[in-house]
């Protein structure tokens, strides 16, 4: 296979780093970071905002006389360096409070937490590239395809001056108005409510059905598409309509409970336990399938610095091969990890032992950011296996902590979660990370550059998440509902952890539904091996069948509508392909405008914290929704419409999973 040649030469010199780009990146990367912070929080998972990025500073950037395709690639770098940190950190971080050792978030602790997980994952990575991109060759689907995005819009702009680019910011643009404008409608006015939900009571036992009003969770759903939408609901299906009415036959329904009621007690209570179950099978699972990908990532990483011909910045090294120096690795690695023994001996209040969990950490990051990167070369920075290590990170951090700390020490779950946040973190930046810079290989880009701001995206988002999770905590409450937020971001993952690690510590779990989770588990694992042995197109992922089983099916179910969506403008089109580009960027903008209109909610929340005579909610028209959710749901149908309209529209294309399965 023939690597295909630099768009811009490595004789040829343009500028990168420009005050304008720096500027536009740092918009970008808290903007993004925020989105996703709010996605992860409400569904338990994340979507990549390179492409979107792409678009949005080729869109920006033809405004100015003086720009070019180095400039653009350097802004989509930042900016989805920071939407890669907020997964890292809404899969953990929030957990802190659920176990009870914050009763708010510490901006302090937070910021270092997320800033140097975030610095680890890129300076690990960094020696990885050349092994992973240039020797090795692996494909980096994502990053492919956003260099094509870059490279298309370059030829428009140097050719013909086409507003295509214009066009599809105005398509993100108008969604992102539409996702804002249908949550302003639904928490702000409250004109309805967010889902339309309902139980039927028969005998001892209860049915369950529910679908989600958030365009934004259709847009998750349209973005990765109809076969893991159907996984994840197919988890919603085994959690709800099997486990659920069966538990009920067995046992009968809570006292005093009945209807939707009894239902949300008996998932609560019981069926997401086999959830729990069936992730930690499928964590366990990943670690021992990436086996292989950590020896290669390692033998490739040594035979890198063995190489002779390959130091970098040596005389003579082509601009496209020079990566940042060793002492730019080394000494801000060293430096990271003094905050961070700070931070653990104040959790556990012994030096000694914060010494030692420092030294777990880094030995962590260090391996699962390359598994990472080297998993993000194989199927995409999007199905790297995040949830999966850090949940074997926190089980061993917390057993390991059990052995010099007891099972009874308060602090032990809390201390088993902060070495689990920062390789949570460190992990989502390494597969993020080498997708760009893969993405700067194609084009020409300069990789030192491209790494300065990584770091740049890393710390915007580690100052920019704290507040944002700060008013979500205060407008919608995360985790358990309560009186004052009844209908709380659930926070899934985070969820998950917290009770990983206080059954370590000794709360316990309801092992037999742990167990039959964990049964469960093993089975898809078997069903998906024979599947991947018979070459089908067709697989189970155990921790996207797992995570179903562990979310509200009103969330799985919506996601499952928004894969059919694209199913169906995939059909429309008549390609090999998936839906149009447009319609990919539509379906970012919905997120994005429900996620920062969302968080523009909370703003009231906390004035009023600040100045009481301020009203909390000053938008509401209803204190309850006088239709309940049947306005949403046809909303829902109109932005679905749109969403199958320009998603069928004759528009770029991006290589698709099947494309990416070929190639390799």
């Amino acid at each position: 296979m023939n690597e295909p040649q630099p768009l811009v030469p490595a004789t040829v010199t343009l500028p990168e780093i420009t005050v304008k780009a720096v500027l536009l990146s740092i918009i970008l990367a808290a903007v993004l970071a925020a989105a996703n912070a709010y996605l992860g929080l409400f569904a338990g998972m994340t979507v990549s905002a390179s492409i979107p990025a792409a678009v949005a500073s080729m869109a920006i950037l033809r405004f100015f006389r003086e720009s070019n395709i180095l400039e653009n690639n350097i802004v989509q770098t930042a900016a989805s360096s920071g939407e890669a940190l907020a997964a890292g950190v809404i899969f953990t971080i929030p957990a802190l409070l659920l176990v009870g050792y914050w009763s708010e978030f510490d901006y302090r602790q937070t910021v270092l937490i997320a800033a140097v997980g975030g610095l680890l994952g890129v300076l690990f990575t960094i020696p990885l590239r050349r092994a992973l991109i240039v020797t090795a060759r692996l494909r980096f689907p994502e990053g492919v395809a956003t260099a094509e995005v870059l490279k298309v819009g370059a030829a428009e702009r140097s050719a013909t001056e086409s507003r295509k680019s214009t066009r599809d910011f105005q398509s993100l643009l108008s969604a992102a108005l539409l996702g804002s404008l249908v949550k302003f409608c639904e928490s702000g006015l409250r004109l309805w409510g967010e889902s339309v939900e309902g139980a039927a009571q028969t005998g001892r036992t209860v049915f369950y059905a529910g679908l989600n009003l958030s365009p934004a969770l259709l847009a998750v759903g349209f973005i990765i598409g109809l076969q893991t939408a159907a996984v994840v609901f197919l988890g919603g299906v085994i959690g709800w309509v099997i486990l659920m009415p069966a538990y009920g036959l067995v046992h009968g329904l809570p006292p005093d409970r009945t209807g939707l009621a009894a239902a949300m007690s008996i998932w609560s209570g019981q069926i997401r336990y086999v959830g729990i179950g069936a992730m930690l099978t499928g964590g366990l699972w990943t670690v021992m399938k990436l086996r292989e990908p950590v020896w290669k990532s390692l033998i490739t990483l040594r035979a890198r610095y063995r190489a002779s011909e390959a130091p970098e910045n040596t005389p003579g090294l082509l601009r496209t091969e020079q990566d940042a120096p060793f002492l730019w690795i080394v000494v801000p690695f060293a430096l990271s990890l003094l905050p961070m023994a700070w931070i653990y001996s104040t959790v556990v209040d012994n030096y000694l032992l914060g010494l030692l969990m420092t030294i777990v950490m880094a030995l962590a990051a260090f391996l699962f950011s390359s598994v990472a990167a080297y998993m993000a070369g194989m199927v995409g920075s999007s199905s790297n296996p995040v949830s999966g290590v850090t949940i074997a990170t926190i089980m061993i951090a917390a057993l390991l902590l059990v052995f010099f700390m007891g099972a009874g020490h308060p602090a032990g779950p809390a201390a088993a979660l902060v070495i689990g946040a920062v390789v949570c973190c460190a992990a989502a930046m390494g597969g993020d990370n080498l997708q760009d810079l893969k993405t700067g290989h194609l084009v020409g880009a300069t990789p030192w550059k491209q790494q300065v701001m990584q770091v740049v995206g890393v710390l915007t988002g580690a100052l920019v998440l704290v507040p944002v999770l700060s008013l979500l905590q205060a407008k919608y409450g995360i985790g358990e509902p309560t009186s004052s937020h009844p209908h709380p971001l659930s926070a899934p993952q985070a969820t998950l952890m917290a009770n990983l690690t206080r059954s370590v510590f000794g709360a316990g779990l309801p092992w037999p539904l742990v167990g039959l989770g964990a049964g469960i588990g093993i089975l898809i694992i078997l069903i998906d091996r024979r599947q991947e042995l018979r070459s089908s197109a067709l697989r189970l992922p155990v921790l996207a069948v797992a995570l179903g089983i562990y979310l509200p099916l009103k969330l799985s179910a919506t996601i499952f509508l928004g894969g059919a969506i694209a199913a169906l403008a995939h059909r429309r089109t008549g390609e090999e392909r998936e839906p149009s580009h447009r319609g990919l960027l539509f379906a970012a903008g919905l997120i994005t405008g429900e996620a920062l209109m969302g968080i523009m909610l909370a703003l009231p929340v906390a004035l009023a914290a600040l100045w009481p005579g301020i009203s909390a909610d000053p938008f509401t028209m209803f204190a309850v929704p006088p239709f309940g959710g049947w306005p949403g749901l046809a909303m829902m149908a109109v932005v679905g419409f749109a969403l199958y309209r320009i998603g069928a529209g004759h528009g770029r294309t991006i290589p698709t999973s099947s494309d990416r399965l070929r190639a390799l």
